[in-house]
């Protein structure tokens, strides 16, 4: 059995050591705050007016603000700086707090497509960290949607000790 990151590398065409090149260097140093608020502004700008409204929805429980400084905490947090997010939501655990959304291939594809439009737009990252970067979002884009598949196969399974027992009447 494949592992999720193994799905992930195979899905997204990004070898784990690429994906994780990001901890190479350390991007919030390198990169100062700001950069990470611009680009999360700039994707979830681009979200919130997708002109699909499936994809949309997937992100209207929670306000354009609360996307942005959720995201730009998290990047912070993973690419060197400090534990911005984990201060104020606890454990980042991505699968877990993904789990209500449809995370599917079509979503991962069209959530990238936003994030590559916001990372070329930004001028204040460097090319060479946009593709560290990039690398590391399709990967774990791909690693989210390997946790959803995981997720939907084990929906509707009953534990051990129910599997023999008739359903209730």
């Amino acid at each position: 059995m494949q592992s999720l990151q193994q799905k992930a590398s195979d899905w997204s065409g990004v070898d784990q050591n690429d994906a994780f090149a990001i901890d190479e260097t350390n991007l919030f140093e390198k990169l100062g705050l700001q950069a990470f608020i611009n680009l999360s502004t700039n994707f979830y700008n681009r979200v919130y007016e997708d002109e699909e409204e499936w994809f949309r929805s997937i992100f209207s429980n929670s306000t354009k603000e609360d996307a942005i400084r959720n995201q730009y905490e998290f990047f912070v947090q993973r690419m060197g700086g400090p534990p911005l997010f984990s201060q104020r939501r606890g454990h980042p655990a991505l699968i877990g707090r993904h789990r209500p959304f449809p995370v599917t291939h079509k979503a991962a594809e069209r959530w990238l497509q936003h994030m590559q439009q916001a990372l070329d737009s930004v001028t204040d990252i460097d090319e060479d960290s946009k593709i560290k970067m990039m690398n590391f979002f399709r990967h774990t884009a791909f690693f989210l949607v390997a946790g959803d598949e995981l997720k939907n196969q084990n929906r509707g399974v009953a534990c051990k000790h129910a599997a023999n027992k008739p359903a209730a009447e």
